[in-house]
């Protein structure tokens, strides 16, 4: 017996099989392609996104009995926004990437008509092109042919879960869960459902969006001439960073993780009552269980991390691989006075700023690459700091994500923020929680308290004790920040 969980993360969809026990019994992946027409913007086309979630769901069935699934689970890549026609499921134009950043000016103009204020009041976010409303504002001024076929009712507008379960189902059902509703501008936060005011703000039909359902409980079932011969509920959705939140198992007040992927986001469970920041972090839904109850937290969303990593390997092409870096670092005892700031598309939390730009400074006739690929990792620890200094009290941090696996950036992580870094066993805890979204709904696991008994600990990293230093580094990094903001 085993639950399916789809991951559809922002370079490639993993499927992953989880047992009772929680592991990992079959895994597949499958990258998609990354588009970028203009600087700033990031598309991603539809139609690769659900190839690749077959070809990853039909990797894992390669590697297991299909009949002992008993349920799927689906988290996705939040804010990305997409447009599909409702009898075809074709979509008419590309997604547009959460990292996206073309509606900017949509974002100044309705701040300064006065607009931020209520938007945050009612939502828990802030006006900022990372979110899906300003992106759908976006299409209805510049994309009208298009736009109207959204009013009109034959296109259907939804997150990256609406469409994997629209195409799962043949178009039987149009649904989202709360928590990624909540990251689209268009959610009370109160309420947990679509506001009409904000509807009219943004000038979305209320109509072209999917039901809001809760993020566990069976709410449909997978159509399997066109997905894999599979006929199974889909019982559980959530947003990628929620479900690393239900995967890490943080289902008490004050737990928090941070996910290191694309980029890193840090989470703390903050209970049943929305918690206001002004500190740059976002409240938003973290879950909604059948009986209605809500879970909240707060959010630190930093935008580039893991793909810094990634544009070290890709765009300086001076490591052949992500792997590389950690032992690359090594070979040397600090950066030497290098500093980065990986401000590539813009700064989130806690600064929030979609100008400032990527900045490399520090450097001399003795910088190499080591101090570079060093500089990357110290910033990532540095970009984390900066969110949880703003955040309630932690006591420990619990990590995952990709990049998690790298025990150098742990180590730093660990003496920036001044607390243990926990890594569990299964660092794969993004699709872990869609599997326990899943699994919850439909059985397998009869309560939190039973998925908790499933987390196990892999390596614990203790700060050293030496904050001088640290401190010391952290302040040269937040002077560069200054220095990066409002570049474009």
């Amino acid at each position: 017996m085993g639950v399916l969980a789809i991951d559809a993360g922002t370079t490639g969809v993993t499927a992953l099989v989880v047992s009772p026990d929680g592991h990992i019994v079959a895994r597949g992946y499958q990258e998609f392609a990354q588009h970028f027409p203009a600087p700033g913007w990031v598309e991603h086309a539809p139609e690769e996104i659900w190839q690749a979630c077959v070809s990853a769901t039909r990797e894992v069935l390669t590697q297991i009995d299909r009949s002992e699934l008993t349920a799927i689970g689906i988290t996705n890549q939040r804010e990305t926004v997409v447009l599909w026609d409702r009898e075809t499921l074709g979509s008419p134009r590309r997604a547009i990437v959460w990292q996206d950043r073309r509606s900017a000016e949509i974002c100044t103009r309705l701040r300064e008509a006065g607009h931020e204020g209520r938007v945050s009041e009612l939502t828990g976010l802030r006006l900022d092109p990372y979110f899906s409303a300003t992106k759908l504002a976006w299409l209805r001024e510049h994309e009208p042919h298009t736009w109207s076929l959204v009013e009109s009712g034959r296109y259907a507008v939804g997150t990256v879960d609406s469409y994997l379960i629209a195409r799962m189902t043949r178009g039987t059902w149009h649904v989202t869960d709360v928590s990624n509703a909540s990251r689209t501008l268009l959610m009370d936060l109160e309420t947990c459902d679509w506001s009409d005011e904000l509807c009219e703000l943004f000038g979305v039909p209320r109509d072209a969006l999917p039901e809001i359902v809760p993020s566990w409980g069976v709410i449909g079932e997978t159509d399997a001439r066109s997905y894999c011969g599979l006929t199974l509920p889909v019982a559980g959705i959530a947003g990628d960073q929620q479900a690393a939140l239900f995967g890490q198992t943080c289902f008490e007040v004050g737990d928090t993780k941070c996910t290191y992927g694309t980029g890193s986001f840090l989470l703390t469970n903050t209970g049943t009552e929305v918690v206001r920041s002004d500190a740059g972090l976002l409240s938003t839904a973290a879950w909604r269980s059948p009986s209605g109850e809500t879970t909240y937290a707060l959010e630190g969303s930093i935008f580039v991390t893991g793909s810094a990593v990634q544009w070290l390997r890709d765009g300086l092409q001076i490591i052949g691989a992500a792997a590389e870096a950690e032992p690359i670092a090594r070979t040397v005892p600090d950066s030497d006075g290098v500093v980065f700031v990986p401000a590539l598309t813009g700064l989130g939390a806690p600064h929030w700023d979609p100008h400032a730009r990527g900045l490399l400074i520090g450097m001399h006739r003795g910088t190499t690459r080591a101090h570079v690929v060093r500089a990357t990792l110290e910033a990532i620890a540095y970009e984390v700091r900066d969110v949880l200094d703003t955040m309630p009290s932690v006591q420990t941090l619990r990590v995952d994500g990709g990049a998690a696996a790298n025990d150098l950036l742990c180590a730093l992580q660990a003496d920036q923020v001044g607390v243990p870094v926990e890594r569990p066993e299964i660092v794969e805890t993004t699709a872990l929680g869609a599997a326990f979204l899943a699994g919850l709904g439909t059985g397998v696991w009869p309560s939190t308290d039973a998925l908790r008994a499933t987390w196990k600990l892999q390596r614990r990293f203790e700060p050293t004790g030496d904050r001088t230093a640290a401190d010391a580094g952290y302040a040269k990094w937040r002077d560069a920040v200054e220095r990066s903001k409002s570049w474009a």
